[in-house]
């Protein structure tokens, strides 16, 4: 196995962790808020993890927290 092998894999392997943890969501967030309106103010990380936290719990499709 090469270098570029264990890049490669080391690479798919961060993207597929990245996205089962939810980490990528606020990269997404970021990139689309941006794109649609260069000079609107952008969510810090912590605000946006809030929001998505609240929207999850007042969904009852999504399950809830009892905690």
């Amino acid at each position: 196995m090469t270098v570029a092998d264990v890049r490669r894999v080391a690479g798919r392997i961060r993207f597929y962790v990245r996205e089962l943890t939810g980490e990528a969501a606020y990269d997404r967030y970021v990139a689309h808020a941006r794109s649609h309106d260069p000079d609107a103010p952008v969510m810090s990380r912590r605000a946006f993890e809030r929001s998505r936290t609240d929207a999850r719990e007042a969904d009852p499709r999504e399950g809830f927290r009892c905690c």
